[in-house]
């Protein structure tokens, strides 16, 4: 199992490589010019010049990706533009922002999904299953900012069941930081308040960002416990008298999870590198509405953080889902 992991992580290494590799060299077809955004319109040709100079933009490609990878060892990702800020403080800021985010939406997703999907399987053609994959059919049809759009007007304006956009009401304090996730800082701190309005400020966001994922992952489940029922080993087991639950969790079930698991690793990378359209809809200040105000105001910098941070999201969760693979089948250790 050790051995497994640091192929796994070795792997990665190279993964994240050539990553940064792409990332960079995609960066430098990009047409905009690093030094004349980060001076201004008013800067003069010269001083473009001489700050080209200084920061290297003036030396062969080759020459800049060794500088630039020599930087992000020491977690050197540049100074933004906007803010006047280390890259990498700015990404400490709107990071923990939209992990909360993110594992709220996972938990909706997980919670909906993965129960609807087994149960549209075992009880096949009937209205639970209709109802299931209607319901998957609308939350993969109907675009993240009508959703969002609806869920506000409904649970916020009409209802008022529900906050409104942001993290917490304007009258309260955030909790004291620790991690940064407004809802675990709240409840290793005690804050009970902030506790409760935190979590009430993520179930519109969250239910949003995460409908998509939800229906993907209910048509997944579905069909993956639907071709394990018709394999002939579950035959088999009814057939000696093995109890229903038994053959469901024993032989359907966990023979189904490693498709369930390997979509679940994907949606979670997609949910953490994707969620602008949300953060934007709820003025969530995450860094999908960072990486959004850098594009807009050519923040070159901090363009080239969110990218690297976003593209180094889907391996590292591929490498996790390779590990979980060798907890539920210790065959794959042996490839």
């Amino acid at each position: 199992m050790t051995r497994f992991i640091i192929r796994r992580l070795g792997g990665l290494i190279f993964v994240l490589f050539g990553v940064s590799i792409l990332t960079f060299f995609l960066a430098q077809v990009v047409p905009v010019d690093p030094a004349a955004s980060a001076l201004g319109s008013n800067a003069r040709e010269e001083q473009i010049e001489a700050y080209r100079r200084k920061m290297g933009l003036d030396q062969p490609a080759v020459v800049q990706y060794a500088n630039y990878i020599s930087r992000l060892v020491r977690g050197d990702f540049g100074v933004s533009i906007r803010t006047r800020r280390p890259v990498i403080d700015d990404l400490r800021d709107f990071l923990p922002a939209t992990i909360e985010l993110t594992l709220a939406a996972m938990l909706v997703t997980v919670t909906l999904g993965l129960p609807l999907g087994i149960l549209a399987a075992l009880r096949r053609n009937t209205w639970l299953d209709g109802a299931a994959r209607l319901l998957a059919l609308a939350g993969g049809a109907m675009p993240i900012f009508y959703i969002g759009l609806v869920l506000l007007g409904i649970f916020y304006r009409q209802l008022q069941w529900l906050p409104g956009p942001g993290r917490l009401d304007s009258t309260l304090q955030p909790p004291a930081h620790i991690s940064g996730l407004y809802v675990l800082d709240s409840l290793l701190t005690g804050n009970w308040n902030a506790l409760r309005n935190a979590a009430a400020h993520l179930v519109l966001p969250a239910v949003t960002l995460g409908a998509y994922s939800t229906a993907v992952l209910l048509r997944m489940t579905r069909a993956s416990m639907l071709e394990m029922l018709g394999q002939d080993y579950v035959r088999t087991a009814r057939a000696k008298g093995l109890a229903e639950s038994a053959v469901i969790g024993l032989h359907v079930f966990k023979n189904a999870l490693p498709p369930i698991l390997t979509i679940v690793g994907i949606l979670f990378g997609s949910l953490l590198s994707g969620a602008v359209l949300t953060e934007t809809i709820f003025n969530w200040p995450g860094i999908g509405r960072y990486a959004t105000t850098s594009v807009t105001t050519l923040d070159y910098p901090a363009v080239m953080g969110v990218t690297l941070v976003a593209a180094v999201i889907y391996p590292i969760m591929n490498t996790l889902v390779d590990i979980g693979y060798s907890v539920i089948d210790p065959r794959v250790r042996a490839e």
